[in-house]
């Protein structure tokens, strides 16, 4: 282990990895709905909801790297 994740208490740790796969999900799922019902109110069908859900899923994985990148320790390239 790192420096950086020898600090973090152990629980702490396994919270933030159980909640990746959660936040990819809940990431695609927000702009699959939210195209859907911009699709079913402006009648542009399936154009919104395929829009909407790429954005879903870039957002969910960059989430993903955000808390890889926190997972791996401060920044070194600040230094």
């Amino acid at each position: 282990m790192q420096q950086g994740q020898q600090d973090r208490p152990l629980l702490r740790q396994l919270i933030d990895a159980s909640s990746v796969g959660l936040q990819l999900v809940i990431s695609t799922f927000a702009g699959f709905a939210i195209g859907y019902f911009l699709d079913r109110f402006f009648k542009t069908s399936p154009w919104l909801t395929i829009i909407f859900l790429i954005i879903g899923i870039v957002s969910g994985f960059l989430e993903l790297l955000r808390i890889a990148r926190k997972q791996n320790g401060p920044d070194k390239s600040n230094s």
